[in-house]
Order: C-alpha cells, then sequence, then structure tokens
C-alpha cells in the first residue's frame, strides 16, 4: 500500500526509519547494511528525499586509529628478554598513523512544511496495514476495543500507546507487543483491561481512560460503542 503511495518498498523502509528517528543521523552504507538494501539504490532514494525536502545531510571527517599496540614498547619488551628487534620507523609510523573518513550523515527534515502529515501517514498506515497484528490479536482472545494512541498518532505526552480490552491472554499479548516494539524499533506503553473493569472506569469518569478516549486516537476495534 506504502510503496504504491510512495514510489518503492526501499523508499518507504528509509522514510519509515527516518521519521520514527528525527533525531538520529544515518549514512548510506549504514543504512544500506541495516535495511537489508543495495548502496545505489539507498544513495538514489536519499538524494530524491533531500532534494524533495523530507531530508537535510551534512559531511563529517571521523579519525579512526590504527593499532593498539605501541610498537616501540613491544619492541622495548622483546630487547628486555634477549630478542634483537629492529624498529623499521616507517612501519612504525604507518601503523600507529590515523586514517580520515568523510561520510555524508542523513537526518529528517523535522521543518519541512509536511513533516508531521507525512509522519502521522506513515505511522497510520503502518499500524493499519499491520493486519496480522489484528488477527493474532484474536486468535488470543476476545478484544472488544483495540485503541492505538501516543506514538501512533503523535501525542508522546499520552499515558499509553496501545489499549486493549476484552478477555485475552496476557503473557501471549505481551509476545506480540514485543514482536511490534522490534518492527517499530521502539518500546509501547499498552495496557490490558477486562470489559468489566472497562465500564466500571468508565461510569465513574477514571482519568486515565477519559485521557486516551477523549484524547487523539486510532480506534480499530471497537465493540463497546466507544
Amino acid at each position: 500500500m506504502l510503496g504504491k503511495l510512495f514510489g518503492s518498498r526501499a523508499r518507504v523502509k528509509i522514510l519509515k526509519l527516518f521519521l520514527l528517528h528525527p533525531d538520529k543521523k544515518y549514512y548510506i552504507r549504514q543504512l544500506a547494511r541495516d535495511l537489508k538494501l543495495q548502496v545505489n539504490s539507498v544513495r538514489r532514494e536519499l538524494e530524491n528525499l533531500e532534494e524533495f525536502g523530507l531530508l537535510v545531510s551534512n559531511i563529517s571527517a571521523e579519525e579512526e586509529g590504527g593499532g593498539e599496540e605501541d610498537p616501540d614498547s613491544k619492541a622495548l619488551e622483546e630487547l628486555k628478554q634477549g630478542i634483537v628487534v629492529r624498529i623499521k620507523k616507517k612501519e612504525a609510523a604507518k601503523e600507529s598513523a590515523s586514517t580520515t573518513q568523510v561520510k555524508k550523515y542523513y537526518q529528517a527534515n523535522q521543518n519541512f512544511i509536511l513533516f508531521e502529515e507525512t509522519k502521522a501517514l506513515i505511522i497510520k498506515a503502518q499500524a493499519l496495514h499491520e493486519k496480522d497484528f489484528i488477527n493474532k490479536l484474536k486468535k488470543i482472545g476476545q478484544p472488544k476495543l483495540f485503541v492505538l494512541s501516543g506514538f501512533f498518532v503523535g501525542n508522546p505526552s499520552s499515558s499509553v500507546d496501545i489499549l486493549v480490552v476484552g478477555r485475552v491472554n496476557k503473557n501471549k499479548l505481551d509476545k506480540l507487543i514485543k514482536d511490534l516494539e522490534k518492527e517499530l524499533d521502539r518500546e509501547l506503553k499498552y495496557t490490558l483491561m477486562e470489559t468489566q473493569e472497562f465500564k466500571y472506569r468508565r461510569d465513574i469518569t477514571d482519568t486515565f481512560l477519559y485521557g486516551v478516549l477523549e484524547g487523539r486516537k486510532v480506534v480499530v476495534i471497537d465493540k463497546l460503542g466507544v
């Protein structure tokens, strides 16, 4: 679905990574390795997204040291043991010299005029596209209500990201959530309630529950008339 909208699966993978981690910087080979994509494909997509305005880049020079051992110290130790060693200064200098690598880093442009809208689209589409999660949830219980809040709707102040109401196996739900966390590469806050508890909290205008129900949210399953 997203591949058709954004043009390619590679672009979706890259977009999702940058939009879900807007403060992090990545370089081309790192992205290719982590996302299992071809380097040329990653380079092309990054250039397109930067030209569009969704990404910004900067060039950084990094120093990488040589070997950990000091050649002269090693030679002196060997001399103490009665071994005659010739120290070749050129080779020693070559081993200890540092090398400089220049890398071009990319980062999400949070000042892009459509940044929040694009991020929300990616998150919602990801959540709704994960039909497999909903199907697995139904297999481990009888969910009456399934609500996405917090992270999924761009509301970091929310006390919960996922609210599940109904008879659901807690241990199996934990595993499902952990799998989803791996997919999204972040921890999620979730709450599981029995239907009776939900109705009681709703009747007494529970602060936590109404904070979720009256805030920004995506209702995926609703058999309780929310």
